[in-house]
């Protein structure tokens, strides 16, 4: 799964405390003349009081926001240009720079956070009552009000990353070079990920499994201390546990908002169902019945992915026709003579073909498009508004390869949201909800279609094989629909956590009970008392929400299907892309531009006509891929 981290994500949306001991990066070479040390100032809460009592004593509530803004954007802006400088050249003064930012944004929000409900009885406009609303749910980790409390909270997030960052298992192993010697054999997260997506050896897989699980252990009791400090700050903030804080972000009831899950579930379970049926089958001819029983669960660490999360890997095993040649995209891409840069510029044809405006002159010159040789970075693809200005950047060394040009599009959708909402106020400057900027990108990476391809001058010919579409059906399938329950129950479990219903000694009892009715998935292997699966997911150690991963699946292919018909698409919807509809693209600009200055269903009916997430439209587009599935079923018991 392609991840972009916008910066307000880092911020208000996330409120994470930031680990001080992760990697720092600099800036990229284009940007070096700019100064590490943020040149704008603001007054520190700690030290000097941000809001005269006036605001407060009278109920000024569009005054308080505005001063909120004021600095808001002056943090946000301090932090992101740190990060920046942090994550494009990774040197200690960098991280540092980073850490220091980080937590003056922290302070800020910890003081201005709790002040806005004391405006909950002011009569105001309509956008100032929703910045203040989006002011008092923003924190995904809020920390109580003693100041001895936010400090251990601090210290606990801090330790949980780092653990995560420089997880490691070593075992004594024979040595292959010495016959009959030993020799002690060290693995992180990259090398473990390596296995599980290379052999097939059951051993083998089981043991790099484990291993990865094993550097999760001591995080538990850190963990249980963590969800306590944070149940106790979201009291403060008025909610019953730090799940129902999560929960009200979504502009309805918490428990409204789990129905709604729950419902979009039980739109795609049949097709997901499908899916595990034809795999579990194909796992159980190459492993036999004992390993892979057909009326059980699948062992998870046979899926090609440490979390099983992604079932991309078993490609080969279930090819519906492995003889049949998939488009060459990268082959066309390398023969046309791409560079990473020229790259972007053919994927920022694609918005402009909608009607979009160019990105700004700035983007081509302070992005970091290629892994430099005299500095460490990041690669990892992201987008940025560095000062919440359209000073858009990105964060990515290209590779000129089919994969790398759906996260350009991708990415880029994540730029076009920020161009769209930038002069908001910076409380509105972000996603209908969290789940929108995800959803946006992959709803118009689908659109990187052979046809697009073809009238974009890449490929010679736009037709294809039923057999080669069906096979990408396939492919594409084992990404997207294996995902979906994954997504659900990350944070149904930390639901469950944070309300208090399990004790940490049956954290992990829960999370393959929760595995095991959502994904059909169980252990290789009983698990051991001191066990803390779910710390082995980077997003629960490090406090992100979970459900925006699972909206996004869902939005991008109901906005899909929304833009193909704005577009006049009239054949199946995976053939469909929207390149070169000036109406689908006007309907975009209307979407984007609203930032989050309404509530994410006012949002969505916008380009849709909905008020409410559909998740018929992933039946509509692997349509092919069911009726596939269906077939290939027959015979077999299905389910669990």
């Amino acid at each position: 799964m392609r991840l972009s981290r916008s910066p307000l994500n880092c911020a208000i949306r996330a409120f994470m405390f930031i680990s001080f001991s992760a990697p720092v990066v600099a800036l990229s070479p284009v940007s070096a003349e700019e100064p590490v040390t943020p040149t704008v100032s603001y007054p520190s809460p700690l030290t000097t009081p941000v809001l005269p009592s006036r605001a407060l004593e009278s109920g000024d509530a569009q005054w308080f926001i505005a001063q909120v803004n004021r600095g808001l954007r002056a943090a946000y802006v301090a932090s992101s240009k740190a990060q920046w400088a942090n994550l494009t050249d990774l040197t200690p003064a960098h991280e540092a720079s980073a850490a220091t930012r980080s937590a003056e944004l922290m302070a800020y929000l910890s003081e201005v956070i709790p002040l806005a409900s004391r405006f909950d009885d002011v009569k105001t406009d309509p956008i100032t009552r929703r910045q203040l609303t989006l002011l008092k749910r923003g924190s995904s980790l809020p920390a109580p009000k003693d100041p001895q409390a936010q400090r251990r909270l601090a210290e606990l997030s801090t330790a949980l990353e780092s653990m995560y960052g420089k997880g490691k298992t070593c075992r004594v192993v024979a040595d292959p070079s010495a016959p009959g010697q030993q020799i002690k054999r060290c693995r992180d997260l990259e090398q473990l990920e390596e296995v599980m997506r290379s052999t097939d050896d059951y051993d083998a897989l089981e043991e790099a499994w484990e291993d990865w699980r094993l550097t999760a252990r001591p995080m538990r009791p850190r963990y249980a201390e963590q969800v306590a400090l944070s149940n106790q700050g979201a009291r403060e903030l008025g909610f019953s546990d730090l799940g129902a804080l999560w929960r009200s972000q979504y502009d309805m009831a918490p428990e409204a908002f789990e129905r709604e899950m729950e419902r979009l579930w039980g739109q795609v379970r049949p097709l997901y169902q499908a899916l595990h049926c034809h795999v579990r089958a194909a796992l159980n001819q190459k492993y036999g019945d004992q390993r892979v029983p057909l009326d059980q669960g699948i062992p998870a660490h046979l899926m090609g992915n440490m979390w099983a999360q992604d079932w991309s890997a078993l490609y080969s095993l279930v090819s519906p026709h492995p003889t049949r040649d998939s488009i060459d995209v990268t082959s066309a891409l390398r023969a046309k003579g791409f560079t990473p840069k020229s790259l972007t510029r053919f994927a920022e044809r694609f918005f402009t073909s909608l009607g979009l405006d160019p990105l700004p002159d700035t983007f081509w010159t302070r992005s970091l498009f290629e892994k430099p040789t005299d500095r460490e970075v990041v690669c990892h693809a992201s987008a940025w508004d560095v000062e919440y200005n359209n000073d858009l950047r990105l964060k990515m060394c290209v590779k000129i390869d089919h994969e790398d040009l759906i996260t350009l599009h991708h990415e880029l959708g994540h730029h076009y949201y920020f161009q769209s909402y930038y002069t908001l106020p910076i409380l509105l400057q972000e996603g209908a909800n969290d789940g929108f900027h995800e959803g946006i990108g992959d709803t118009l990476a689908l659109s990187v279609t052979p046809s697009y391809l073809h009238t974009a001058g890449v490929l010679p010919e736009a037709s294809e094989h039923p057999e080669a579409v069906l096979n990408e059906q396939m492919r594409m399938g084992l990404e997207k629909l294996s995902f979906l329950p994954f997504g659900l129950l990350v944070d149904m479990w930390r639901w469950r956590v944070f309300k208090g219903d399990v004790p940490p000694e049956r954290y992990t009892e829960l999370w393959w009970s929760l595995r095991a009715q959502y994904q059909g998935l169980r252990p290789p292997h009983a698990r051991h008392p001191d066990d803390f699966d779910p710390g082995a997911k980077y997003h629960v150690p490090g406090n992100t929400p979970y459900m925006r991963y699972f909206i996004a699946h869902i939005l991008q292919f109901q906005l899909h299907r929304a833009l193909c018909q704005k577009a006049g698409h009239t054949g199946p919807l995976y053939t469909c892309s929207i390149y070169g509809s000036k109406e689908a693209g006007a309907a975009l600009k209307s979407l984007l531009s609203l930032g989050a200055s309404k509530p994410w269903p006012e949002a969505l009916k916008v380009v849709t006509g909905q008020e409410v997430l559909d998740a018929s439209a992933i039946i509509d587009y692997f349509a092919p891929l069911k009726a596939y599935l269906d077939e290939q079923n027959k015979g077999r018991t299905c389910g669990w």
